[in-house]
């Protein structure tokens, strides 16, 4: 009898995958000995650490205090010049060694709140060799007098910058503070982005009750955490003109193969390998391919989106049937 072969690559933004791990932008992915281990554990592509508007905003800001000495424009002028320069060279040169010493698509990452002159680093790194480049913009929208559709514009507007900039492809990494959030990303994919991350992450503040002070949680996610994941994909993987990847919670090979399942092409996976080490891309790839080996599925587009919103026979349950289903439920109805 002819034995099912599992090839576990996938197609994302238009580059060949050998594994639907993309190993996220982080501290794991911010030098080129640990994105070797990545290559060899098996990941399919890595994000690079991202280049952060408000970090070299800030290194600038701070040669500016320092110059004690002298205050003149033409001094300030000049370190803001180094300070950017060496910050930008350094991570062109991580692009660069990256497509030099692996085969691993090279994905660089752009954090930023605005257009500008970001547009031109994002030439620069398609220059160094990038694959593609993934715009983390970071607008929370908590200013009470700014209109929704304001903050939707600076997405698009940052998009449209970009895209006119370079010839690789694009992605978004959403948030999912959005009002009209299915409309919001579909627009997105009909103005030329090529995928959309779902979702960013920001830092979630918790309370010291002792100190009575602010601190910040764990920054690390659970698997508990990508139940918001899946109901998006499942909803937006229909509608959209673009590929989606999933990032957040995707601890382990039974994670990985649901959110396939709904509708992303790849995931993204930080926290399990901070806490386990690259291994577990190793045994995350193991386990894709005896699933699919014992579904008969031989490559990952015969079930990638097979239970998303439009697939399925009760595509409400992205929405508001788990929520009646729990009150119907005879363990939870008390009599």
């Amino acid at each position: 009898m002819h034995k099912i072969m599992a090839d576990i690559s996938t197609s994302y933004l238009g580059l060949k995958l050998k594994s639907p791990i993309i190993v996220g932008s982080s501290l794991l992915t911010d030098n080129i000995t640990s994105i070797k281990a990545m290559e060899k554990a098996g990941a399919g592509a890595v994000v690079l650490k991202s280049l952060f508007e408000e970090q070299i905003a800030m290194d600038v800001d701070s040669m500016r205090v320092n110059n004690i000495q002298n205050t003149y424009a033409e001094v300030e002028n000049y370190l803001s010049y180094f300070t950017k320069e060496k910050s930008v060279g350094d991570y062109l040169k991580l692009i660069s060694d990256s497509k030099e010493q692996t085969s691993l698509p090279i994905i660089a990452s752009i954090n930023c709140m605005s257009a500008g002159e970001w547009v031109s680093y994002a030439t620069k790194m398609e220059a160094a060799g990038a694959d593609a480049i993934e715009l983390n913009i970071l607008n929370l929208p908590t200013d009470a007098n700014m209109e929704g559709v304001k903050y939707e514009q600076i997405y698009f507007d940052i998009l449209s910058q970009v895209r006119k900039a370079v010839k690789v492809p694009v992605s978004i990494k959403l948030s999912a503070y959005f009002s009209g959030l299915s409309n919001f990303a579909n627009t997105l994919s009909q103005q030329g982005v090529d995928g959309l991350v779902l979702f960013n992450r920001f830092y979630e503040p918790d309370v010291n009750i002792e100190k009575m002070e602010l601190v910040s949680k764990s920054f690390n996610s659970l698997s508990s955490d990508n139940s918001h994941i899946l109901r998006w994909l499942g909803i937006l993987s229909p509608v959209v003109k673009c590929d989606l990847a999933a990032s957040t919670g995707i601890v382990d090979g039974e994670t990985v193969i649901k959110n396939l399942l709904v509708g992303a092409k790849a995931t993204m996976v930080v926290s399990a390998i901070l806490k386990k080490g690259p291994g577990i891309i190793t045994e995350i790839n193991t386990t894709l391919a005896q699933w699919m080996m014992n579904h008969k599925m031989e490559t990952t587009a015969d079930f990638i989106g097979k239970l998303n919103q439009k697939s399925v026979r009760k595509p409400i349950l992205f929405e508001r049937a788990q929520f009646m289903r729990y009150f119907h439920d005879a363990d939870y109805v008390k009599s």
